[in-house]
């Protein structure tokens, strides 16, 4: 049986990590690497980065930190923020990072992520949504770290981006993000039922049960969270912490 990953999802501001809440109120947790290096102990299967800065300041990846990032990481690493040419892709892939997520770009121009799995393998290319729920209930993809409406609908969207080519999709729910409330799984479920790529899950996981919850009941391919493995305690103190193989084990599959 293949194990279910559970990728911890780390935001990059300029060289350091951050944690938001609904994509705001930032909170500082320290250096990428230190943080990396923590994670390759606990045997982690993935690591996502993601630059919640390059796009609205319109910068480059940083592709310095990245490859100081990949020489650390023990585990498949992927990256997203600022991505919108080919040869970003190339570079970044050409430092040791297997998948790149791209997130605004997509939205402005969907062509490019086929552009980039004709050049990288639709195993390397991750479109990553970020999506918010309006007061009626409505859910909208949203770009640029959550800023800019787009009017678009993510199931639409997703259906758009598989056909486009890419090989995974990073589902990200700005109003459960950081909160620790549990992943929306309606919003889980409805993409993942519309399309037939992985679908990884993202956004207000709070315990090992809600991991194995965004699999089982969201239909999610993998789960990933923030919050859940960079804090501890009520008081949010930091902690780079992740779930024990039994502990996972018994939410996957029942066994103890």
């Amino acid at each position: 049986m293949v194990r279910t990953r559970v990728i911890p999802c780390l935001l990059l501001r300029n060289r350091g990590l951050v944690k938001t809440v609904k994509f705001k109120n930032l909170t500082y947790l320290g250096d990428p690497i230190n943080i990396v290096k923590i994670f390759n102990d606990k045997e982690v299967d993935e690591l996502i980065f993601l630059d919640i800065t390059a796009t609205i300041e319109q910068k480059k990846p940083p592709f310095k930190l990245l490859s100081e990032i990949a020489s650390e990481c023990f585990m498949p690493l992927g990256y997203g923020g600022g991505i919108r040419s080919l040869e970003d892709v190339k570079e970044i892939l050409s430092l040791g990072v297997e998948k790149v997520a791209i997130n605004s770009y997509a939205v402005e121009n969907p062509p490019f992520v086929r552009a980039a799995a004709d050049l990288a393998g639709s195993q390397s290319i991750v479109v990553s949504i970020d999506v918010k729920k309006s007061l009626f209930g409505k859910y909208e993809v949203m770009t640029h770290s959550g800023r800019k409406a787009t009017g678009l609908d993510p199931l639409k969207f997703a259906v758009e981006m598989e056909k486009m080519g890419a090989g995974e999709l990073f589902l990200n729910s700005i109003d459960r993000d950081g909160t620790m409330q549990g992943y929306d799984l309606e919003l889980i479920r409805r993409v993942a039922e519309a399309v037939s790529i992985p679908v990884v899950a993202c956004g207000g996981a709070s315990t090992v049960e809600d991991l194995g919850d965004v699999v089982k009941k969201g239909g999610a391919s993998a789960a990933a969270a923030g919050s859940m493995f960079v804090f501890h305690g009520p008081h949010r103190a930091v902690l780079i912490n992740f779930p024990t193989p039994q502990e996972l084990r018994a939410v996957f599959t029942g066994d103890k």
